[in-house]
Order: C-alpha cells, then sequence, then structure tokens
C-alpha cells in the first residue's frame, strides 16, 4: 500500500514543460501563430526548430529573429524549409530537406492555412478546392511523409507529438452572406475528425496527435475579420473573459501539448478562445 511520502514523488516535476533537446517542425512557421509557436518552442529549450513556408524572404526574416531569442538555448536554432505544402509532392520535398540532417522529429505543429472569403454564389471550384487542399491534404500528407520520422522520436513514456492547428470555426458557426467562410469552416472541422483518426491511427506507434482550435488572435488573416465586427476592443468584448487570444496563450497551449505534461493526451482538441464559442462569439 503506498504511503503519503510514495503519493507526493512527482517524476522530475520542476521540468515538466520542459522540451529540451526536442526537435519541431512548424508548418506556416513565417508568421503569425506559427511563429509564436517557434519562439515559445525555442525558449521552452528545442534543440532544432524546422520552420516551413513556401516564400523564402519571410522564412528568412523569422529565422533571423528566432535565432536572435536571449533566452533560448546557445546551440539552438530555427531552421528555414521553402516547400509548398499544398500538393502531396511539396510534402514529400518538406520531408526530404528535413530528413537530410536530423534522424527523427519529435513534434510536428501542422498550421499552414488558406481562406476565402464571399457570398455563397460568388464561390468557385477552385477557391473551395484551394482552401481545402491547405487545411486539410497538407495536414494528412505532411502526417504521412514526417511519419517514419516521428515513429524514430517517439516512446510510450514520451510519445512524438502532432499538434494540428484548426479554428473555433471549426466547431461553431461564424459568418455568412457576403462575409462567408463555407470553405474554411468546412476544412476546420474536417481537421478536428482528421485529428480523431490519426490519433487512433498512430497512437500505437507512440505518436499522439491533438487540435488546437484558437478564437480570434491579432493577425494578418484575422483583421479583416476584426474589422468587420468594430475592432479589436469591440471584439474583445464579445469574449467571456474580455479579451483576444495573445502570442503567449498561443505558445502556451502548444508548449504544453508537446511536454511531458501532456503525455497521456491523445485525440483532444483544445478551444483557445476564452469562452466565446460557448456564446457563439466571432468565428
Amino acid at each position: 500500500m503506498s504511503t503519503p511520502e510514495d503519493l507526493v514523488k512527482l517524476d522530475n516535476f520542476q521540468n515538466i514543460f520542459s522540451l529540451g533537446g526536442k526537435i519541431a517542425v512548424i508548418t506556416g512557421g513565417s508568421r503569425g501563430l506559427g511563429l509564436h509557436t517557434a519562439s515559445g518552442f525555442l525558449q521552452a529549450g528545442c534543440a532544432r526548430v524546422y520552420i516551413i513556408a513556401r516564400s523564402e524572404e519571410p522564412l528568412h526574416g523569422a529565422a533571423k529573429a528566432l535565432n536572435a531569442l536571449p533566452n533560448k538555448g546557445p546551440d539552438a536554432l530555427a531552421i528555414v524549409i521553402v516547400a509548398d505544402i499544398s500538393s502531396q509532392e511539396g510534402c514529400m520535398k518538406m520531408a526530404v530537406e528535413i530528413s537530410k540532417t536530423t534522424g527523427h522529429v519529435d513534434i510536428l505543429v501542422a498550421n499552414a492555412g488558406a481562406t476565402f472569403i464571399g457570398d455563397m454564389d460568388a464561390y468557385k471550384e477552385d477557391d473551395f478546392d484551394r482552401v481545402m487542399k491547405m487545411n486539410v491534404s497538407s495536414i494528412f500528407f505532411s502526417v504521412q511523409k514526417l511519419s517514419r520520422l516521428l515513429q524514430a522520436g517517439g516512446t510510450i513514456q514520451d510519445p512524438s507529438r502532432i499538434i494540428m492547428v484548426s479554428s473555433v470555426a471549426g466547431v461553431v458557426v461564424g459568418d455568412m452572406g457576403e462575409h462567408g467562410t463555407y470553405a474554411y469552416a468546412a476544412s476546420k472541422a474536417a481537421v478536428i475528425h482528421l485529428m480523431k483518426n490519426l490519433a487512433v491511427e498512430l497512437g500505437p506507434k507512440h505518436i499522439a496527435v491533438n487540435v488546437v482550435a484558437p478564437g480570434i488572435v491579432p493577425s494578418q488573416m484575422s483583421a479583416p475579420l476584426m474589422d468587420r465586427h468594430g475592432g479589436l476592443e469591440s471584439v474583445a468584448k464579445q469574449v467571456p473573459d474580455q479579451k483576444l487570444g495573445s502570442p503567449e496563450d498561443v505558445a502556451g497551449v502548444m508548449v504544453f501539448l508537446s511536454s511531458r505534461a501532456s503525455k497521456h493526451i491523445n485525440g483532444a482538441t483544445i478551444v483557445l478562445d476564452g469562452g466565446s464559442y460557448l456564446v457563439r462569439g466571432c468565428a
């Protein structure tokens, strides 16, 4: 029978959120949520963070800023990979480039995304397909092409992690009419169900798969939405906790889901929106 002395012992608890020595890959890593995540990972101890995007110049600017962080490890490094992962071929290119410099990956954050806004009658087939390819297909094929490296990094006590970025738009109904985001909303709901399937498929291979579904975090992508709803202060008042998401909120939940603190979490969706989905706030 366990004694109180036994029950208060927690294994290396002071470092439970550390990502010391981990290797991470972040798609859509040159700006917004991806860049917040990369910063958090490096400051939490990651040894290498690969940031992926199709535009080279923003990537190099992001890597320069990340590598100048004063409180990352002295040898920690942000590494640029230029790849268009909207196709299976692009995902393969990404995986090949990463495998040139590492034999395993501990964390994949599937963050790359696209949107289209317009009246239902204004949508063309290409508009819908482009969003679904970038927001859903690219995640599946990124996982497919990186699965060998992810399996090489995971153990039963410390699985590798896949974090898929969905949205509160995949949980509740957002704007309609001329501001409709039909493809985006459908794609983000699809991400959540894809995650559930992959969590079951990859769990036995020591890979945990979860979703983060953010609400509004001020960014280039969210700026038009905030403008339509009266600006930052007006939108914040619609959220139960009276504020919008911050870079620290994003980085914090990503570090949590990548750390030992979440090693038994698999198949979960964390809605990061201050409770706005409960009152059908902006999606």
